[in-house]
């Protein structure tokens, strides 16, 4: 079943249950998706929803992060329940050395050999990883891997 059908049969089902929460962040999430069928005029593969559902992530951590520097628990957890609803949507996390190796592979094709060809080699990586890993972690691995082959 394609995501942008399970997001609405989900919906229907949180609606029948009572679920506000999911409830609104799925309704949420189906609009950021017909927003972006709307800019890009016509329908979106399941890697650019897998980036929308990324980004509204990043929105809750930020704001997570926020509220709890101005003293309001009760928001952040409000936003960490979004998040694991999100989550839900997304293919399962790369563990450390599984992402590490795709960084390698990453690092080989360009053929990088100190960290200014970091950028080059995020351009082949991020697509490969997106939705399984975070950005900052690849990032910091492949910092680490280039900065091991420039000594």
């Amino acid at each position: 079943m394609d995501l942008i059908r399970r997001l609405g049969e989900e919906q229907k089902a949180a609606m029948k249950d009572g679920d506000r929460t999911r409830t609104a962040v799925l309704r949420l999430l189906r609009t950021r998706v017909k927003e972006a069928q709307v800019a890009k005029r016509g329908d979106l593969s399941e890697a650019d929803i897998l980036k929308i559902i990324t980004s509204e992530i990043k929105r809750r951590r930020e704001a997570i992060d926020l509220f709890e520097r101005g003293g309001r628990g009760d928001l952040a957890t409000k936003e960490k329940q979004e998040i694991a609803i999100l989550e839900t949507y997304l293919p399962a996390k790369l563990s450390e050395d599984e992402l590490k190796a795709e960084a390698q592979k990453a690092i080989e094709e360009v053929g990088a050999s100190d960290p200014r060809d970091l950028g080059r080699v995020m351009k082949i990586l991020m697509p490969r990883i997106s939705g399984r890993a975070d950005g900052s972690d690849a990032s910091r691995i492949v910092k680490e891997l280039l900065a091991g082959k420039e000594e």
